[in-house]
């Protein structure tokens, strides 16, 4: 397969429609070829292109930022001397000064197909800027580590935040690409879109379900994004950023670990599998303790599971991590109602709305878990008709298999 940076790359008929414009590249460690060359650099490299600035999201376009809110700088990239902008500094949209810099975009973004990981909302604040500015956009698509596979609650209206860019479903399934074509026709944008489409891409194929297992490295697109695995578990595991568990940050599997110290998991297992077995398919489950170096509940013994989807026995396809960890959090309530579960703190930016709400885009999950009446039924059925409306809303915007 090629990605669309190395289409870009290799043939001379793109190259040649950027002739005479100044570009300017969005990207960040994962911004890389097959041979990890990383995409400024490649570029650089291409007499027929002038790159003359770059744009790095949260955590950076060269560095590693850990944790959310940990903002980067602006600076001259020291080899080619071109300014590089933070979109996650003083400012998480681009300035005027920002967009005088170049003619056309370039966008080389490694997403994990979630709503709430910030690369897609500054896609969309990109967007919305060359719309204003008169600027083209290309999209130099990328796969989508977690394939096809649709879960979660779409964001309801008046949620909309820096985690949640719109009325998205958790786990969408499209590509950066495909996602630049909703936002387009979502909010109406006047905007010269291109999308470089990947060459051979089937985001179906096994072993990998969305990432070409074996023949694409896997770079780290953020900090804590250390695996494909954490990419399939990421959709549910990052609803813990909301919770006091730990999510596995301070460990070398953050956002596959669900732990936190006294916790009873054989008895929140046991209680998961009596309400619904079925949300429990797709993985393997291991219990296991572990000790965060920082972040919550650092330098303590934390008990929890950690989810394994790459071994024998799990099936990518089936594995539904949304249900798990909502499934998780309610065993926990029901087996010990008096447990403090929710963290209040700022959350990318939020002061005053829980940040379990904006996560979920909305009330209704955590009401749901909160509920000792509710039942597996009720939110199924909410899950069921919003991956049914997102799958017919977007079906037309596929561009691959």
């Amino acid at each position: 397969m090629l990605l669309g940076i190395e289409r870009l790359l290799n043939e001379p008929a793109l190259q040649d429609r950027l002739r005479g414009k100044s570009c300017a590249l969005v990207g960040h460690p994962a911004s890389v070829t097959h041979d990890l060359t990383h995409s400024l650099d490649a570029l650089m490299q291409v007499p027929a292109l002038s790159v003359t600035a770059a744009f790095g999201p949260q955590h950076g376009m060269r560095g590693d930022k850990q944790d959310n809110m940990i903002e980067s700088p602006d600076y001259l990239d020291p080899e080619y001397g071109i300014p590089v902008f933070s979109l996650y500094g003083e400012t998480r949209r681009p300035t005027a000064q920002m967009m005088e810099s170049f003619d056309l975009l370039l966008f080389d973004v490694q997403d994990l197909g979630c709503r709430i990981y910030t690369y897609i909302t500054t896609l969309l604040y990109l967007m919305e800027a060359c719309a204003e500015y008169d600027k083209p956009l290309w999209i130099l698509d990328r796969p989508n580590p977690a394939g096809r596979n649709i879960e979660g609650t779409v964001l309801e209206p008046g949620w909309e935040s820096f985690v949640g860019a719109g009325p998205i479903i958790m786990r969408h399934g499209l590509t950066t690409g495909e996602m630049a074509r909703w936002f387009q026709r979502q909010h109406q944008l006047d905007l010269e879109l291109e999308v470089i489409t990947m060459h051979d891409y089937d985001p179906r194929q096994a072993p990998g379900f969305g990432w070409p297992v074996g023949e694409l490295c896997w770079v780290n697109p953020s900090p804590n994004a250390s695996s494909v695995n954490m990419a399939r578990c990421f959709p549910g595991t990052v609803l813990l950023e909301g919770t006091t568990l730990s999510e596995g940050r301070g460990t070398t599997v953050a956002l596959e670990l669900i732990g936190a110290p006294g916790l009873e998991i054989k008895k929140i297992l046991q209680t998961m599998n009596g309400l619904a077995p079925d949300w429990l398919r797709g993985a393997r489950i291991r219990p296991c303790f572990f000790e965060p170096t920082f972040h919550k509940h650092h330098g303590q013994l934390c008990h929890g599971i950690q989810l394994h989807t790459d071994c024998q026995g799990c099936n990518p396809g089936q594995f539904q991590p949304y249900r798990l960890v909502v499934l998780f959090l309610k065993a926990l309530l029901l087996n010990d109602p008096g447990y403090e579960l929710w963290r209040y703190h700022d959350y990318e930016y939020e002061s005053e709305r829980a940040p379990i709400d904006l996560i979920n885009g909305g009330p209704f999950v955590r009401e749901w878990i909160e509920d000792s009446n509710a039942v597996i039924a009720d939110l199924e059925e909410r899950l069921q008709q919003d991956e049914r409306l997102w799958r017919e809303q977007v079906q037309d915007l596929l561009l691959y298999p």
